[in-house]
């Protein structure tokens, strides 16, 4: 019987050791970006075609983040990409990591994978996961978006087999399930599972050429229909149990719990998925990056704050669908999962940004005078308004009132804070504007202009909040100031 189902069910973590990352802030695993080159062009890739290459982190930056990281917590590093083996340095630091008595999962397209280098790889006692999405030549290729890939994987595959992959040394093959390989995904499950091999297969994120490329995603009754399957194959063949649920197939995804992702430039994300900066290793250290920020602590807090259906599912113990595709699909990390079949028949119970902040904000017409809540970040918040002539503080002359641009920021950070008590409570989170400084007016607005509030909690004390604002018409700043708010938390 192939043992290959280690990793099941928290990526080899009890659920003690994932309580206590929590609890102080810590570690357990760290996704790494060495480079974002590559030689593939897949149709599924979360990179953007325009991706740049340039300011990425050199070595001794990387090793400075993989040991803060080590000192955080972190038992295993998973290399991702670009393609992993394009970088100059690529053994030098897989040596380096393993030095520190760290895990190495790499995941690969197979370039440049000759025998010596699959040699090194076996002695590094590294998990290699090799990205092969079809046995048929014709569509790896397509989806691979480069003639020959195919060719390129089974050389690689072969390689790591010689040297003793998947017998004495763990093997991973990772796929994505989409229309072009559908039929096959259930048969390579098998015979993955046969050669002792790790099967990562996973629903398609949303998100850049995955996003743009709708010809790829499967309807969600056929993917819960082939997980049902796949798990039933895994109970009666193998005696592996576990119960499905999106994204991946056979493992919980609950990573933000425990780990993230450390970018080629050094920017420090959730996940790939969500791809919200929170912070830059050049600028301030790992271990106050995560403890600071407000994304990250909400969802390792994910019960208190994830929103509509997922709130209310049974498994919320155990999942919260992916983050990633409820980020890319809804604009909000804490959005119920889109893609779940569960939610379905749910999808208008889902609030997708951009939103019209009504049901955000205390303030009611006419008192009311922003529009949209246009995006979130990290303690960051976008809103648009179009000035019209029948707007509270528009002057005579058509011109918006200086005292208006006051009132603006203070509803942006209202419809900032009611967001995120939107699909919890029902109810905007109540709030005193406690005073204002620094407040600049280098502008003017008139009926007809569509105006976009920046606001950004820079401070926290408690119920207590100090934000900046920026009022801008298209680039030009038109008006700036800092505000002190109180907000009634207790709900």
């Amino acid at each position: 019987m192939p043992n290959c189902h280690k990793i099941l069910p928290n990526f080899e973590f009890s659920e003690q050791e994932i309580k206590d990352a929590v609890k102080n802030h810590r570690l357990l695993s760290m996704e790494v970006e060495f480079s974002l080159r590559c030689n593939f062009h897949c149709q599924y890739c979360y990179v953007p075609d325009k991706a740049t290459f340039e300011n990425e982190l050199s070595f001794e930056e990387l090793r400075d983040a993989i040991l803060q990281a080590k000192d955080l917590g972190v038992k295993k590093i998973i290399v991702l990409g670009g393609e992993p083996m394009l970088y100059p340095h690529i053994f030098k630091m897989l040596k380096f990591i393993r030095e520190e008595n760290l895990d190495i999962e790499m995941f690969t397209n197979g370039f440049g994978i000759t025998p010596e280098a699959a040699r090194q790889l076996a002695e590094l006692e590294i998990l290699v996961v090799l990205k092969i999405n079809s046995r048929k030549e014709d569509v790896q290729d397509a989806l691979a978006g480069k003639k020959g890939a195919y060719k390129v994987i089974q050389d690689a595959f072969h390689n790591l087999k010689h040297a003793g992959f998947a017998a004495k040394h763990r093997l991973g093959v990772s796929s994505i399930i989409c229309q072009q390989n559908f039929e096959e995904i259930i048969p390579m499950w098998e015979w993955l599972r046969q050669e002792n091999i790790e099967p990562y297969f996973e629903i398609i994120t949303p998100q850049g050429k995955g996003k743009d490329n709708e010809w790829l995603h499967v309807d969600l009754h056929k993917l819960k229909e082939t997980f049902f399957k796949i798990a039933e194959i895994d109970r009666n063949k193998y005696g592996i149990h576990w119960d499905p649920q999106p994204p991946l197939v056979g493992i919980k995804c609950l990573r933000h719990q425990f780990s993230c992702l450390l970018n080629s430039q050094g920017y420090v994300l959730p996940c790939v998925g969500i791809n919200i900066p929170v912070g830059n290793i050049r600028e301030r250290k790992l271990a106050d990056i995560i403890k600071e920020s407000e994304v990250f602590q909400e969802l390792r807090n994910y019960r208190l704050h994830i929103k509509g259906p997922c709130r209310q599912c049974e498994k919320i113990d155990n999942c919260y669908g992916c983050r990633g595709a409820a980020y890319q699909m809804t604009g909000d990390y804490l959005a119920s999962d889109p893609l779940c079949w569960n939610n379905t028949e749910r999808q208008s119970e889902i609030v997708h940004l951009p939103a019209p902040v009504h049901k955000l904000i205390p303030q009611q017409a006419p008192m009311q005078i922003i529009d949209t809540l246009v995006s979130i970040g990290e303690r960051t918040a976008n809103i648009n308004v179009t000035i019209s002539n029948d707007m509270l503080f528009v002057r005579d002359d058509g011109t918006l009132d200086e005292t208006a641009y006051l009132e603006l920021i203070a509803q942006s950070i209202a419809a900032q804070a009611g967001f995120k008590q939107s699909g919890i409570t029902g109810q905007a989170i109540e709030g005193f504007l406690l005073g204002a400084k620094n407040l600049e007016i280098l502008g003017s607005a008139h009926i007809g202009d569509t105006l976009t509030i920046s606001v950004l909690k820079y401070a926290r004390f408690g119920d207590f909040g100090v934000f900046k604002g920026k009022i801008f018409k298209n680039q030009e700043l038109l008006a700036q100031g800092e505000v002190k708010v109180w907000e009634d938390r207790k709900t």
